[in-house]
């Protein structure tokens, strides 16, 4: 006789964008029950050192207030924020620890490398934040109407902040230069006593 599996258990999720979003400013979301799952999770990985009341509040305020000032703006954001919080924190506690004096060479070293690592994974996720917020990529410039006047060059390409003039725009305006209209000279005639002007390209006087 086989023993008849067990059934999964169904959840029954809500409808998406139903909630207040009340703490939309701690989760990024529209939904508290998302917001508040976030949050959580976020207070939940702190390394509460102290068990008392006081000193746990404080730490769970402290995490409150940094994900108020991420501002995530989505959930996408929201569960990076929650991330970034937790590692901060983490990468704290190693570093508190690596400094407790009477301890091994290779267990400071330990608490060092883990340190460094969570500082690290921090940034890929600050990094991460940015891109989302479109703050990471390359800007574009996007020329929609070029004119282009007789004997003008137009140049596209990728245009590139510095402050300095590029080796392209350097090239360009040496050609106009050297394609620039000689000024006219203006010479005096011995003979007539006044003053005639060259045109500068091998024509008659004016």
């Amino acid at each position: 006789m086989t023993k008849k599996k067990p059934e999964a258990e169904v959840v029954h999720a809500p409808p998406p964008g139903t909630g207040s979003g009340r703490l939309k400013a701690l989760g990024g979301s529209v939904s508290d029950a998302f917001n508040n799952l976030v949050v959580n999770q976020a207070l939940q990985a702190l390394w509460l050192a102290k068990p008392d009341t006081e000193a746990r509040d404080r730490q769970y305020q402290a995490a409150v207030a940094a994900l108020a000032g991420i501002r995530p703006s989505d959930e996408i954001e929201g569960m990076l924020a929650a991330q970034m919080v937790a590692t901060h924190n983490a990468a704290m506690e190693c570093y508190r620890r690596a400094m407790i004096p009477d301890q091994t060479f290779e267990g400071r070293q330990e608490n060092l490398n883990q340190a460094n690592k969570l500082t690290r994974s921090y940034t890929l996720l600050m990094d991460a934040l940015n891109r989302h917020r479109g703050k990471g990529g390359q800007q574009r410039v996007t020329v929609e109407h070029v004119h282009v006047h007789q004997g003008g060059q137009a140049i596209v390409g990728t245009i590139q902040g510095g402050g300095g003039p590029t080796r392209t725009e350097e090239r360009a305006h040496a050609q106009q230069l050297a394609y620039a209209p000689e000024p006219p000279v203006r010479c005096p005639d011995p003979a007539r006593d006044t003053v005639l002007c060259a045109r500068g390209d091998g024509q008659d006087p004016l």
